[in-house]
């Protein structure tokens, strides 16, 4: 099994894992979430431990070692990407499973299983994106849009879609929802690490706010901001950014 077949797989798994978890009626809100985190977790780091043994692994709900520093392929993980999302019962909720390979997001896959049938994106699986004409959807935080994406979508004659996990988000400029996802409010590394992956080898753009190139398995695991947006946006997004 390749590392992409093997991140969609755990990926899907864990989908339907969460699915059962919410759908046993035995947790609701925030214990539901609690569940959520683990159950996924303890699934996709025991597997990766059998899988990939010799490489290294971060997750947002294991406690972070340093070992992981001294290996060049590490594992980076998110079992629920938007757990009030997923304890709420909404669908924008993701699971992300990704390899950095000397701090690049290489391979990645983003589960979306809330969505009707579920869906699984990946940097395997590229696709075209559809043509679209007029101004450009912004998709931002349900609750606390960024200052930034605001201000260029006002300078764009943009769109606001409000919208809940980062990976959903992300997932929605690759599925043609969206044509830029801008977040400057601050994240982990296993909140975009899959997903810049999947947008990458969909043909999308991806950095930090000032161009410079987003790293991973970092010693500090924040990323301050990242733009993910289609490559016919990206001069525009930065020029409104200096405005």
């Amino acid at each position: 099994m390749t590392d992409a077949q093997l991140a969609a797989h755990l990926a899907t798994v864990a989908g339907r894992l969460l699915l059962g978890v919410r759908d046993s009626g035995v947790f609701d809100g925030k214990a539901l979430g609690k569940a959520g985190d683990k159950t996924a977790n303890e699934f996709l780091v025991h597997a990766l431990r059998h899988q990939r043994p010799e490489d290294g692994l971060l997750s947002e709900e294991s406690k972070d070692t340093k070992e992981r520093l001294t290996k060049s392929r590490v594992w980076i993980i998110d079992p629920v990407d938007g757990t009030r999302e997923f304890g709420e019962g909404r669908s924008d909720w993701a699971v992300h499973v990704a390899l950095a390979i000397d701090g690049v997001a290489s391979v990645g896959a983003v589960a979306l299983p809330g969505l009707d049938g579920g869906i699984v994106l990946r940097s395997d699986g590229t696709g075209s994106l559809p043509d679209r004409d007029g101004p450009p959807r912004l998709v931002v935080s349900r609750t606390r849009p960024a200052a930034e994406a605001i201000s260029v979508a006002n300078r764009l004659g943009g769109e606001l879609v409000p919208m809940g996990s980062a990976g959903a988000k992300a997932m929605a400029v690759v599925r043609g929802e969206a044509e830029i996802y801008l977040h400057s409010g601050g994240q982990y590394e296993w909140d975009s690490c899959a997903p810049v992956a999947v947008a990458s080898a969909h043909g999308l753009h991806c950095s930090r706010l000032d161009g410079s190139p987003l790293l991973y398995n970092q010693g500090d695991t924040y990323v301050p901001d990242l733009l993910i947006c289609r490559k016919d946006w990206k001069v525009r997004v930065f020029d409104a950014l200096k405005d």
